[in-house]
């Protein structure tokens, strides 16, 4: 049962949703930290205790609130109230930061991040879009806080502005009947069922996550389709044929009319490499010499030719099964 443990900052404690917290999981050892951001007791475990680390939740009070801009859904990255998940996608940029990231950060300090949210765009009077999910999956973390739905019902007290996310889970009911004021765009990301069995362990499986978009599209809210991480395995092109073949017979007209497309292509790292060789020695691996080349100080990326061939193939796949979806960039 999750978590197996909690680590916090005293201080969280003085926030309404600390103490919920520290109600909810009364019967889990809580251990006294100075920072969230810096607990050496897990920063030095080795490699191969990776799954082991997902076991546990760090509390903590969110100081930095910096918004970065953005130019594709979004026109800023805003860190909310989470980082990190309890999932272990096998790319995630966020285990570049190990030990740091790869555990459930929660921050109890919502309203004031919410808040200057707010704040931002009355001051702007923009209606600028906020992305709130670049650093956890929130539809993950509203299952243990509930700020997904906090977050929605308060947002739409404001004048100006979109909040959006994306997620790879389905636990969507308790978001079906909030007043979102179509302020809202929920971006549900997709891969074939095989790269999510193999490299996304702790996910939702494709079919409800395809359900989970069409519930909430008719729901009213906006809504997006992310194809990412492209991942060019051995048999990648029947893969994502048959991805986009599924997605074409199982999204609804209101959603494929909707919901446009984001496709980007797996990016992976040293960092990512080493973790994954430890802590899944039987899995496959993703990272391939003959395939990759470098890009900045110990990452990697598909070579060019491979890259824009996987560009002209999706592309296609998507204007044969989808083409009243709109592809909105490929990266």
């Amino acid at each position: 049962m999750f978590p197996d443990k909690i680590y916090y900052e005293p201080a969280s404690l003085d926030y309404e949703l600390g103490k919920f917290l520290k109600e909810k999981y009364s019967d889990v050892p809580w251990i006294a930290i100075e920072s969230h951001n810096k607990i050496d007791e897990l920063r030095t475990r080795p490699n191969k205790e990776f799954p082991s680390l997902k076991q546990h939740m760090v509390i903590g009070v969110r100081k930095t609130h910096n918004f970065v801009p953005n130019h594709k859904v979004s026109d800023f990255l805003v860190p909310y109230t989470s980082s990190g998940c309890t999932a272990m996608c096998h790319y995630c940029y966020l285990v570049c930061n190990y030990n740091k990231c790869s555990y459930l950060r929660l921050f109890v300090n919502r309203e004031k991040m919410l808040k200057k949210i707010m704040d931002h765009g009355t001051r702007s009077q923009k209606d600028f879009t906020y992305e709130i999910g670049s650093n956890s999956d929130l539809v993950l973390e509203n299952t243990i806080t509930g700020n997904l739905c906090w977050t929605i019902e308060n947002f739409t007290k404001s004048q100006y502005g979109s909040l959006t996310f994306p997620t790879k889970f389905d636990k969507v009911d308790s978001l079906l009947d909030l007043n979102h004021g179509g302020r809202v765009i929920f971006r549900m990301s997709v891969n074939p069922q095989s790269i999510i069995s193999r490299f996304e362990p702790g996910t939702s499986s494709l079919n409800a996550r395809i359900t989970a978009l069409n519930r909430m599209c008719d729901a009213g809210y906006r809504a997006g389709l992310l194809i990412a991480p492209v991942i060019l395995t051995e048999d990648w092109k029947k893969l994502y044929s048959d991805l986009i073949t599924v997605l074409s017979e199982q999204l609804t007209e209101k959603t494929r009319k909707s919901a446009p497309i984001e496709i980007i292509f797996m990016t992976y790292s040293y960092v990512h490499n080493a973790i994954n060789t430890e802590a899944f020695p039987l899995s496959d691996q993703l990272y391939s010499k003959e395939l990759m080349t470098g890009r900045g100080r110990g990452k990697y990326c598909y070579r060019t030719d491979l890259r824009a061939d996987g560009e002209v193939f999706l592309r296609q796949q998507i204007e044969d099964k989808l083409s009243d979806m709109t592809i909105l960039y490929v990266v």
